[in-house]
């Protein structure tokens, strides 16, 4: 079974590093991290460094497709041919699947229209604009062989959650026994739902800053107003349709 997992400049290395840690441990596996071409890619950090091992010409068909957000979403999301090969993969794939703002790539290349998805929650409320129905209260969101998670730390529920449907319900047991998986944070405000609002504010400014660099914000514009003018233009293209002829 081949796992292809997207790496892309400005990744968030949590994003792909739980789901991978726990799917690499599936027998008969093979993992690749695909880009444009191999070679070195750096985290949204700006310090964790990971190697693409493979193209993504050299890997037209995965069986498990995963796309990982980054404060750099919006801006590979206008990728056509980051956009060309996941529509490709996915259509031989078992599962399409993403974490955190990486929903907001699968929405892009068109494969949640009309679909239900979740994300992280500073990007949950972009997937409206690509005719997605926004989830918010769900972890991970199954929705036919496409499956979408939350931010983050979510990957490794979502890589559990791949695991038990891949490998076995007991195989992904043994595999978060393997890994100790067996959260107990010091803190409840893991979620919207629960953080206080003092929290809330603080988690916006603390991360709205990467989101807010002027380059970030340049590609959240143009990829909203570009899928904007596609969505006018296909209502127009309805609406232009000849009346059926009658018989």
């Amino acid at each position: 079974m081949q796992i292809a997992i997207v790496v892309y400049p400005g990744f968030t290395a949590l994003d792909f590093i739980g789901p991978y840690e726990v799917l690499r441990n599936l027998p008969g596996t093979e993992v690749r991290f695909v880009w444009h071409e191999p070679g070195p890619i750096t985290a949204d950090s700006g310090v964790l460094v990971v190697g693409a091992t493979h193209s993504f010409d050299e890997t037209p068909s995965p069986d498990v497709l995963l796309v990982p957000g980054g404060m750099t979403t919006f801006e590979h999301a206008r990728d056509d041919k980051l956009l060309a090969w996941v529509r490709k993969a996915n259509e031989g794939a078992t599962w399409t699947a993403s974490v955190c703002s990486g929903s907001v790539i699968l929405a892009a290349a068109g494969l949640l229209e009309g679909k239900r998805a979740t994300s992280h929650w500073l990007a949950v409320p972009t997937l409206k604009a690509f005719g997605v129905t926004p989830v918010s209260d769900e972890r991970i969101v199954h929705e036919g062989s496409i499956v979408t998670c939350a931010g983050v730390s979510a990957g490794i529920d979502l890589g559990l959650w791949l695991a038990g449907e891949i490998g076995g319900e007991g195989t992904a047991k043994a595999i978060q026994l393997g890994i100790e998986y067996d959260p107990q944070p010091p803190f409840d405000s893991g979620h919207m739902s629960k953080a206080s609002m003092a929290t809330k504010a603080a988690a916006t400014a603390l991360f709205a800053k990467d989101v807010m660099k002027p380059t970030q914000l340049k590609a959240t514009t143009l990829l909203l107003w570009e899928q904007a003018i596609r969505a006018s233009r296909g209502r127009g293209k309805k609406r232009r349709q000849p009346a059926p002829v009658p018989r």
